[in-house]
């Protein structure tokens, strides 16, 4: 089946945010959108608000008056579900609730034609559960589209398990058309980008949990190391508390209280006490105006080093070697048999594999060790954070400072925190990727199109774990398990494979 033609409406039923955001999108791209929703006058208010939407396209030079009202032209809003029965696709934009959903499809079964087809928007409810209540079950598709819709490319199109593929090819490709990203993905729990997204929270409030680091500070190092478009921190404090908690705890009990899926302690007493980040005013961080925010910790200044020795290949830190070549300060390259290192007038720095600083001080008979985190490019990175033993000496402290701060970047020292902060995330990003196309969620391209699409990272989980490289994705997280002793930790069968390719 081809993608929806332009000449068949789109029937969108419930004109809340999403419902309106799907209907703008379905207009932009041509069609004439039937919008209904059970609530009196909603749906023309919907209009009225994509109306001011357009107004402020027009004043930003985006549109014109005539595209303004040519697109206005394309949005019906109807006051009984049976004025949808033109539909082509009819999206079921309503509460999270089976119930519901199910009574809305009833009713559009009745009234639809053979040849339309049914997509739901949810976000958490398995598409398997709703199709089981149609007449129908082959021709429901879930068509996932992330807020806001006009603006976020990612559309998940979801199978259950009696999904026609045509159905899922049809619903991929109008999405395409409506100039969209999708992304093929099986029904189950937390469908794609929420169950991958988890350990981006969950490891955050993990480390906080632990002290090792404060909310600015692990939020500015994901920014300014990671790439990140916003920290985890900020980045729950914008989605709301109740919402981010209530999707952990969905995932966690959908998959049996799998420890990967845990939730947060500290983020549940956010919860309990109002605290829901900015539609409150109040989370992790104050969103008061004028209310004063908090500053990462950063390392005084220090003298530059007077001697640097690059130490064989630095792999996924290479970028870090080549930062320190291309500055003036007095750098020279060596051969090494052991591991690769940066020398620093006296002390030694390495790149994070899992392990603290105090195991590796401990294994390598020296305090005078820093381990430095990953970055997504070295030399564009405006931060970095290093973490020192137990009995880790200022000296070797004020070497890492001097040589990093030389490069231009600000230094973060945090606790010693197994993995530190960007290298742990990444490790449990890449694996959680790994696992979902083990389990047949999407495959490869699919998980690195829908986190880069649907959250914004700076790159694919899976193409990340592949420049970092398999087998060092994989000590990482042996690593972390062995310190931790948990299953939360357990590196998926599949990239234990591609490491051993």
């Amino acid at each position: 089946m081809p993608a929806l033609p332009i000449s068949s409406p789109v029937a969108v039923v419930g004109a809340g945010t999403m419902g309106s955001g799907i209907a703008m999108v379905a207009a932009a791209a041509g069609h004439t959108v039937l919008l209904y929703d059970v609530r009196e006058a909603a749906a023309r208010a919907a209009r009225d608000l994509i109306t001011g939407q357009l107004d402020r396209w027009i004043a930003k030079g985006r549109i014109s008056g005539d595209d303004r009202d040519r697109f206005l032209q394309r949005i019906v809003p109807c006051d009984a579900i049976a004025d949808l029965a033109s539909a082509g696709l009819a999206i079921e934009a309503v509460v999270e609730d089976l119930g519901i959903k199910l009574r809305v499809f009833d009713a559009l079964e009745a009234i639809l034609g053979d040849d339309s087809f049914l997509a739901t928007n949810t976000s958490s409810l398995s598409i398997t559960a709703i199709a089981a209540g149609l007449r129908r079950p082959g021709r429901l598709i879930g068509m996932h589209f992330f807020n806001p819709v006009p603006v976020m490319a990612l559309v998940e199109i979801v199978s259950g398990l009696e999904t026609d593929p045509e159905i899922a090819q049809r619903a991929f490709d109008t999405a395409a058309a409506w100039g969209k990203s999708p992304v093929h993905v099986r029904s189950t729990p937390g469908f794609l980008v929420n169950r991958v997204a988890r350990p981006f929270y969950g490891e955050a409030l993990r480390i906080i949990a632990e002290r090792g680091a404060e909310p600015a500070t692990i939020d500015a190092v994901m920014r300014e190391a990671g790439g990140f478009r916003m920290g985890p921190f900020e980045l729950m404090d914008m989605i709301g508390h109740d919402v981010n908690y209530t999707v952990t705890c969905s995932i966690f009990d959908a998959y049996y209280e799998d420890p990967r899926y845990r939730p947060s302690l500290i983020q549940k007493e956010l919860v309990e006490a109002g605290f829901l980040g900015r539609k409150t005013m109040r989370g992790f961080f104050d969103h008061f105006e004028g209310a004063e925010r908090p500053v990462p910790a950063k390392a005084e200044p220090v003298a530059a080093p007077t001697a640097v020795v690059i130490e064989g290949d630095l792999g996924p830190a290479e970028g870090l070697a080549q930062a320190i070549e291309k500055s003036p300060l007095p750098s020279r390259r060596e051969q090494t048999d052991g591991d690769s290192r940066i020398v620093v007038d006296g002390a030694v720095l390495k790149l994070t594999d899992g392990r603290t600083a105090t195991e590796r001080a401990a294994d390598e008979g020296t305090d005078d060790l820093v381990l430095f985190d990953l970055a997504l490019d070295f030399e564009a990175a405006r931060r970095i954070a290093v973490a020192l033993p137990d009995q880790g000496t200022q000296k070797a402290a004020d070497a890492a400072c001097g040589l990093l701060q030389a490069l231009g970047l600000a230094v973060s020292v945090i606790d010693d925190v197994p993995g530190l902060l960007v290298m742990r995330t990444v490790a449990m990003l890449a694996n959680e990727g790994a696992d979902a196309v083990l389990a047949g969620i999407a495959d490869a391209a699919g998980v690195d199109t829908a986190m880069e699409k649907g959250v914004n990272y700076p790159m694919g989980p899976l193409a990340w774990g592949d420049r970092i490289g398999a087998a060092r994705v994989l000590n990482v997280l042996d690593n972390l398990a062995r310190t931790y002793g948990e299953d939360r930790y357990r590196a998926s069968a599949l990239l234990r494979r591609r490491a051993a390719a």
